[in-house]
């Protein structure tokens, strides 16, 4: 099959036959000459909103909030996305009339992808300062969710990535994509590239999965992948996320690491996840969502890793508790709140101890009371869980769950122990496929 020159009309009429006949997404038009373009199409929610059983007060109460938080002139980019994020995931908190009871007007059915309303459309002219048009637009019950630009095979990926920045800049049409979760730049001889706003093109990913299937193009193969419905609503679901002014989206190796980390959590098993840095927001917030009686305490060995993780979970929106000790750590546990803390593993240390296998029987046959289901998550666990420490840990929260992540490759000895600690390894990742931003801290 011949890649060079394949026009860019004929792969976007190739791309649209995908969605509508191979995803059954509803195909909704050449929307060059339409007017009104918008990332909130109000006839398309409305309907949906109305099948779904709210009535006409609680829509146009709903819609009229996702406007004001979609077109919020005091925030940037990233603020209004944020926000309308939000409601997204949570849903619009609506009040008809003073002393009703508020209810909550779901957007997105999380939980039945397939009752979703999915569509495209192609050529969708943008009214702003300047004009533009994106090649395709993915809607979810109306609400523009993700964003195509294709190029034919002899124009670079880069040049549609660069193109979705500019469209983002504000003296272009920066409102659009306050609703937008995923946004592509593909072709058909390299393939398919993802990001999320404001996503700079160095950082755009690539997706690999069927690495073997040679069958169609790489474009099509990672557009079935990432858009078919229900892996679509996963991803928005549970792997956005708002770190401190950047919002990102997975890598393969993550989304499928933390799918594992999931089923691990669920079985209550423990393990180790070899990876880069980055799946350990999304899995900590995954069980503190689903587990209503999780508790989550994430140890590490330095104090500027302890400190960075308090920093990070502040900045992604979870409180955090950072104690003074492992007896402050068993205190605070001893309660039911705080629901997530970090500490210093040496802070479990015993100095004055000299039979420390005395030590660990006194431990074993006094365990400190704690509260809930306690998953204790252990950040560089090749370094930190050479024995001593793992043990006392374990003797003093014999029913934890251990969660062991390491972002550097195992030197025979530190496999041989972290596997005897941790039990097996719950996802791996390749370091032999490259490592775009380096191995860092493995939470």
């Amino acid at each position: 099959m011949s890649l060079v020159g394949q026009p860019e009309r004929a792969t976007q009429n190739r791309v649209i036959a995908l969605f509508r006949d191979e995803l059954s997404y509803r195909y909704l038009g050449d929307w060059t000459d339409r007017d009104g373009n918008s990332n909130v199409e109000e006839s398309l929610l409305t309907a949906w909103l109305t099948r779904t059983g709210y009535t006409p007060a609680q829509i146009s109460v709903a819609m009229h909030k996702l406007r004001t938080e979609a077109d919020n002139h005091n925030r940037t980019l990233y603020g209004n996305n944020q926000a309308v994020y939000n409601l997204l995931r949570y849903g619009v908190p609506v009040k008809i009339e003073a002393g009703k009871v508020t209810e909550t007007v779901h957007l997105i059915n999380w939980r039945e992808p397939e009752q979703n309303d999915f569509a495209i459309a192609e050529e969708v002219t943008l009214k702003g300062n300047h004009e533009r048009r994106p090649d395709l637009v993915l809607y979810v019950n109306g609400i523009a969710i993700g964003v195509l630009e294709l190029k034919n095979s002899r124009v670079t990926i880069g040049d549609g990535i660069r193109q979705n920045l500019s469209n983002q800049q504000p003296q272009f049409n920066a409102w659009f994509f306050s609703t937008v979760q995923i946004i592509f730049a593909g072709n058909d001889s390299e393939g398919l590239q993802y990001g999320a706003i404001g996503t700079a093109e160095k950082y755009f990913l690539r997706w690999k999965e069927d690495e073997d299937d040679n069958s169609r193009f790489k474009l099509d193969k990672y557009l079935l992948k990432l858009c078919e419905k229900r892996r679509l609503i996963e991803l928005m679901h549970d792997f956005v996320l708002f770190d401190g002014g950047v919002k990102k989206l997975p890598r393969v190796h993550q989304y499928f690491g933390i799918r594992a980390a999931q089923e691990h959590v669920r079985q209550k098993k423990s393990g180790i996840i070899w990876h880069t840095q980055g799946s350990g927001k999304s899995i900590v917030k995954w069980i503190l969502e689903n587990n209503p009686n999780a508790r989550v305490a994430i140890i590490t060995d330095r104090d500027e890793l302890d400190k960075q993780i308090e920093r990070v979970f502040t900045d992604a929106g979870e409180a955090i508790k950072r104690t003074s000790s492992g007896r402050d750590l068993m205190r605070q546990l001893g309660q039911a709140k705080p629901r997530l803390l970090c500490s210093l593993v040496h802070k479990f240390g015993r100095n004055d101890v000299d039979d420390f296998d005395a030590f660990i029987k006194e431990l074993e046959t006094q365990p400190s009371p704690t509260v809930g289901e306690v998953f204790v998550f252990v950040d560089e666990c090749h370094r930190t869980q050479g024995g001593k420490l793992h043990r006392v840990m374990k003797a003093l929260m014999p029913n934890a769950v251990f969660i062991g992540f390491t972002g550097t490759p195992l030197l025979m000895k530190d496999k041989a122990t972290s596997l005897e600690v941790f039990g097996g390894y719950i996802h791996t990742y390749k370091f032999s496929e490259g490592v775009e931003d380096g191995v860092g801290p493995g939470l």
